[in-house]
């Protein structure tokens, strides 16, 4: 179930179409759509408590086992939401997370992926293990000082840190690589524009190299480079890039950062 969530007052319009193809993309079969136009937020729920009955009497009509939402919601929001319908809640930034996640291929871009998934998880651990809690003290409750979700939220740092060392790598052999192409004077091309807007399409018309396409958002997530002849130009590298949507979270810009560089840097786009 598509849960369309429009503030009046914060100048921002949801598109229902790019949201559905959202949906769409990450392999849901949507069954009903929910409108909702809210003046202010709710901080426990986002939506109103009469827009919420709707939606839960609309999730038992249609056996709907996930909803999702639009906007961006809170840990609180998303823990609530899933308590008082029943069923998985997922937001605008879940959803692209889960579709990024199904694209990688590369080692690089599932390290990206999994920077990411992680950051989004640290704020929602508390969902799966407030049972496990161990501070209590008694007999058989008695723990090593640190609760499960000190010692989940410890090792998710530890595993942000490889990753961000490792990406700190990539991004520093990709920087000798564009030093060496600078020093041949083979300049880049960078082909930039909204997903699903058809550059895969015309980097395969241009370099006949054969990447994966389909009419899905997203789906070139990994960043190709290839060299051509250009009549004018002589060679050049043509490069494929990850594909921008409206209202990108921040978080996800910025675990992008190593593909982004190729577009920043790029002579053409």
């Amino acid at each position: 179930m598509l849960v369309h969530v429009n503030l009046r007052n914060d100048g921002r319009e949801s598109c229902e179409h790019e949201f559905d193809e959202l949906a769409r993309s990450a392999g849901a079969v949507k069954v009903a759509d929910v409108r909702s136009g809210n003046s202010t937020i709710s901080p426990s729920f986002l939506i109103g408590k009469g827009k919420l009955e709707e939606i839960h009497a609309a999730v038992k009509n249609h056996g709907a086992d996930l909803v999702l939402f639009s906007r961006e919601l809170t840990p609180a929001q998303e823990r609530n939401l899933e308590k008082f319908l029943g069923c998985r809640v997922l937001d605008r930034t879940g959803l692209i997370l889960d579709i990024f996640a199904q694209r990688a291929l590369t080692h690089e871009g599932k390290l990206q992926v999994e920077l990411a998934q992680l950051q989004h998880m640290s704020t929602r651990l508390v969902r799966g293990w407030t049972h496990l809690e161990r501070q209590k003290g008694g007999i058989g409750l008695r723990g090593p000082g640190e609760t499960q979700l000190e010692t989940d939220r410890r090792l998710l740092r530890y595993r942000i840190k490889s990753i961000l060392k490792r990406l700190a790598k990539v991004r520093s052999q990709r920087n000798q690589g564009r030093r060496s192409r600078e020093k041949a004077q083979i300049p880049t091309i960078s082909l930039v524009g909204y997903t699903n807007a058809g550059k895969s399409t015309l980097f395969n018309r241009l370099s006949k190299a054969g990447v994966y396409v389909a009419d899905k958002l997203f789906a070139t997530l990994d960043p190709t480079m290839r060299r051509i002849e250009l009549d004018d130009l002589g060679p050049v590298i043509l490069a494929d890039t990850v594909g921008f949507i409206s209202h990108l979270p921040h978080k996800l810009i910025e675990a992008f950062k190593a593909t982004l560089e190729e577009t920043k840097n790029a002579k053409f786009v």
